[in-house]
C-alpha cells in the first residue's frame, strides 16, 4: 500500500468507496466536519459520524447514529476520513489499526497530515491520502 497523490489514484477511491467513517464529524452544518460528509451522503455515499460527544447524547445525521469510536464500527469501510488537527491524528492511529477489517484508505482532509501516522498505516496494508478534501476532489474528478 502506499501514499496516493495522482489523480487516478485518487479518482479510484473516489469512485470504488462506499463507506465513509468520519472521525471528528462535526453537528454544526457551516463546519467542513460536516458540510463534506453531507456532500457525499448526497452522491451515494454511506456516511458513519464518529465523535464520542455526538455518540453519548444518541445524536444521528444522514441516517445513521454516531458512534464514539471505529471499534464500534460492524460493517466494513471503505475510508476512514479524518477531520482532527494535525497534532491530534496519531490519537486514533490504534483504533483505526484495531478495525477488522481494516479500511482500504485513510484520507486525511485539506491542511490535516501526519507523515508518522502515514508510514504506519503504509506499513499495515492501508493506503493513505493526506491534504486533500474530499469534496472538491470529488466536484473536479466526477
Amino acid at each position: 500500500m502506499t501514499l496516493l497523490t495522482a489523480k487516478p489514484d485518487v479518482l479510484r477511491v473516489l469512485e470504488e468507496s462506499k463507506v465513509v467513517a468520519v472521525i471528528g464529524f462535526h453537528r454544526d452544518p457551516g463546519k467542513p466536519a460536516h458540510y463534506v460528509p453531507e456532500y457525499l451522503d448526497r452522491q451515494g455515499y454511506s456516511i458513519i459520524p464518529v465523535n464520542p460527544a455526538l455518540a453519548a447524547r444518541g445524536e444521528s445525521f444522514f441516517g445513521r447514529a454516531a458512534v464514539a469510536t471505529l471499534a464500534e464500527l460492524t460493517e466494513s469501510v471503505d475510508v476512514v476520513e479524518v477531520f482532527r488537527r494535525s497534532d491530534r491524528v496519531h490519537e486514533h492511529l490504534a483504533d483505526i489499526l484495531a478495525m477488522r477489517p481494516l479500511p482500504k484508505v485513510v484520507w486525511m482532509q485539506q491542511d490535516i497530515r501526519d507523515d508518522e501516522v502515514a508510514a504506519r498505516l503504509v506499513e499495515a496494508g492501508i493506503d493513505v491520502i493526506q491534504d486533500r478534501c474530499m469534496l472538491a476532489d470529488h466536484r473536479m474528478w466526477m
